[in-house]
Formats: C-alpha cells, sequence, structure tokens
C-alpha cells in the first residue's frame, strides 16, 4: 500500500470515528433530556383549597407540600392563601411547594372610643395594634369638638377588621352672614344693622362732595361675600 493510500484510508477510519462519536454524544443529550422533562409536572392552583385537598393534588404529581406561614384572613380556616411556587410554573418531581394557610378571621377587642377625643381614640387603637378608619363630623352645639359620638365597630368582640370608623363632634357650628350691600346707604342706618348681626367694623371718613354726606361709598368685604362673626367690616364714609 502505498504512502497515499495509507493517508487516504486513515482519513476514512477517522471520519467514520467522528461521526460515531456524534451520533453517541447526541444520542445521549436526548435521552438526558428526555429523562430531564419526563420528571417535571406543572405546578397547579392550590389557592382557596383545604390543606388535606392540596396536599392529596401534589402527591398525585409527586410534589412536596409544605406550610410556610399561617395568617389571619377572610378565607375559612385551613384552606391556602397563597402559595410558591405560581400555578403553571413547571416542577421537578419531589420539589417542595409552599404554602401559606388561613386562620380565619380574627376576632379583635374593639375599645370603647365614643366620649373619648379623637387623639386619645388614635393613642388607644394603636396601642391595641388597630387604627382610625373613616373619620365623618357633625355640628352638635352640646357636645365639644373633637369628641367621638359614634363608633363602628361597636366596643366589644368580634370585630374582622383592625379599621374602627368614628363620628367626631365639630362643635357649634360657627354663625355665617352673606356681606350686603351697603353703597349709598347712610351711615347710621349701616351702623345699627351692624350692630344687630353683632359685627365689628372699622370707619373710615374721607372728603367726597359728590356723595351725600354720610353715605356709604366703599365698603369690605364686598357685597355677597360669605363671612363670619369675627370679621371686621371696613366702611368708608363720605365726609
Amino acid at each position: 500500500m502505498t504512502l497515499r493510500e495509507r493517508v487516504e484510508w486513515g482519513s476514512r477510519i477517522a471520519f467514520l470515528v467522528f461521526v460515531l462519536a456524534s451520533a453517541a454524544f447526541l444520542s445521549a443529550m436526548t435521552a438526558m433530556r428526555i429523562a430531564i422533562h419526563g420528571r417535571e409536572v406543572t405546578m397547579p392552583n392550590l389557592v382557596g383549597k383545604d390543606v388535606g385537598e392540596a396536599g392529596k393534588i401534589l402527591r398525585s404529581k409527586g410534589l412536596i407540600l409544605r406550610v410556610a406561614d399561617r395568617v389571619y384572613s377572610d378565607v375559612p380556616i385551613n384552606r391556602v392563601v397563597r402559595q410558591t411556587p405560581p400555578p403553571g410554573m413547571l416542577m421537578k418531581v419531589s420539589q417542595q411547594a409552599h404554602v401559606v394557610l388561613s386562620l380565619g378571621q380574627r376576632e379583635l377587642e374593639i375599645p370603647p372610643l365614643e366620649g373619648s377625643t379623637l387623639r386619645v381614640s388614635r393613642i388607644q387603637l394603636l396601642r391595641e395594634g388597630l387604627q382610625i378608619g373613616e373619620v365623618s363630623t357633625v355640628s352638635l352645639p352640646e357636645r365639644a369638638a373633637d369628641t367621638v359620638l359614634l363608633q363602628n365597630p361597636k366596643h366589644g368582640h368580634g370585630a374582622a377588621t383592625p379599621r374602627v370608623d368614628v363620628l367626631v363632634s365639630g362643635g357649634p357650628k360657627e354663625q355665617a352672614y352673606v356681606m350686603p350691600y351697603f353703597l349709598g346707604l347712610d351711615e347710621i342706618d349701616v351702623q345699627h344693622r351692624l350692630d344687630k348681626a353683632g359685627l365689628h367694623r372699622k370707619i373710615n371718613y374721607v372728603t367726597a362732595p359728590q356723595w351725600p354726606h354720610g353715605s356709604v361709598i366703599d365698603q369690605s368685604p364686598l357685597a355677597g361675600t360669605r363671612i363670619g362673626p369675627t370679621t371686621e367690616v371696613q366702611l368708608t364714609i363720605a365726609n
């Protein structure tokens, strides 16, 4: 056999070995992939299911149930509130699924707040691990401002929410007036009307020969403005 024939023969053998090795490698990879995927299952949805039922579902898929925590919730006791991993995720057989179970609704003890100030009520609720919810206000002349009139939930056991809504007194409603139109009116008449309303005023006299003597030629606040009993009315009078 010539040198050239030996080289060609060796090349053929090397190529054949390479082909056989590649085929064996691909076959091994395919078998490994099939084996791996064959041991994967889809994570089921366990939320809302009883712990016993959830464990049975997981065991049927080769998964293991682990209780991670228990919390108060509106879900009935011993039912799944949350789960990890979420539904639909691919899981390997024998992996653990962690769930949070419900302790049911927490029956809170609500302290009495009616008659206390809103500030004292906030502090009292915080000490009990509770909090003020919605605060509504109503004006009552016979009750001091910032006093809690009603609460919901009422004082006692059985509440399922840590928030307590309250109705609070805003104190006596402040008397209000609508500022009338005084321009052109006589000073004495305007002063009399302000005295009846109990309003304070400041009078400024200016020389204005084009206006009748003693008539109002300017006012503040303007007519139509809403004013309170402590508002000072300023009048400018023609002198």
